[in-house]
């Protein structure tokens, strides 16, 4: 797989929705995120960047392309919900 431009834009847009979590943080003691929670979740973003320049570049037909960059979207966020909140109960879960 060749990385292009497009993972660096992907990658730089998705790290870019990390702000919002950090100016939270700054701002309002409800809000509190450590180093941890930033590294994951910037490591879900990578892997969600890779995904989408992985399905980008091997297929070719738009219909699959939105399958399955929605279903890689679908999964990050699982994951993501998982260990903010417990959904599943697993034991790595967030509550």
């Amino acid at each position: 797989m060749k990385l292009t431009g497009r993972f660096i834009f992907i990658s730089c847009a998705l790290m870019s929705l990390l702000v919002i979590p950090f100016l939270a943080t700054i701002f309002s003691t409800e809000f509190n995120w450590s180093k941890s929670d930033f590294f994951v979740m910037s490591a879900l973003f990578i892997g969600l960047a890779l995904m989408v320049e992985f399905i980008l570049q091997c297929f070719t037909s738009t219909v699959w392309r939105v399958l399955l960059i929605a279903l890689a979207l679908f999964i990050i966020v699982m994951f993501w919900a998982e260990l903010a909140v417990g959904i599943f109960g697993t034991p790595f879960a967030g509550s």
